[in-house]
């Protein structure tokens, strides 16, 4: 067995362990009384863990993508609703971090993505939203120009101007392991990638300003 794969399993016994203390902190979460500080805590652990939990997630579907062991699974989803399920998911930690998090999306808008590698590259984006963000974060989809696109934005000071420069290579492996941008950035262009529709394929885009003149994380899919 080569050592990839040794790691990929080890990835996914972490992340099996990872889950049940998950499990358990948000059942510690949702039985704290309302009137305590340590539910504060918990979530903080909460927040940590689930963190973890996707930055696991991620390197395990990389390991993957990159032994061709899983591609895109395109099924139609309505878009109000994946939006809606994933401000749901993200709105404990949200409120503990006394944060706004809203969705914004046409109610009859429909997509075609897999929705399990998407969630996740949203879930990650949404929790570094919550770590720059200075009190807004939303979540918006639309079709633009022939793709859907997907926006996690805030209202932080936004990306540095050399990586809105560099972000043509922010899909690069070369570039990600010059530390110069991180995990979530590199998987949102990998999973950007997966979908395909004739001469079209996906991509991100990051820039400034937008609804709430912070950051803006872009997912477009053909």
């Amino acid at each position: 067995m080569m050592f990839t794969d040794i790691l990929a399993s080890l990835i996914h016994d972490m992340k099996n362990s990872l889950g049940m203390v998950i499990n358990t902190l948000d059942e510690l979460t949702a039985s704290a009384p309302a009137d305590v500080s340590e539910p504060s805590k918990l979530v903080i652990l909460q927040r940590e863990a689930k963190r973890l939990n996707n930055n696991l997630i991620e390197l395990l579907t990389l390991y993957k993508i990159e032994n061709e062991r899983v591609s895109a699974n395109i099924e139609e989803c309505h878009v109000a609703d994946f939006l809606e399920e994933l401000v749901a998911e993200n709105h404990a930690i949200a409120a503990a971090r006394q944060v706004n998090l809203e969705s914004r999306c046409d109610d009859d808008l429909v997509g075609y993505f897999d929705d399990g590698l998407l969630r996740g590259v949203i879930n990650s984006l949404i929790g570094n939203g919550m770590r720059y963000c200075d009190g807004e974060l939303l979540l918006t989809a639309a079709q633009q120009d022939g793709y859907l696109v997907f926006s996690v934005e805030d209202d932080g000071a936004g990306f540095p101007d050399e990586m809105i420069e560099a972000q043509q290579a922010l899909g690069q492996t070369q570039y990600l392991s010059e530390g110069r941008t991180q995990l979530g950035i590199y998987f949102a262009a990998m999973v950007a990638a997966m979908h395909r529709d004739k001469q079209k394929q996906g991509f991100i885009r990051l820039s400034n300003g937008g609804r709430l003149s912070g950051g803006c994380f872009s997912i477009w899919l053909p």
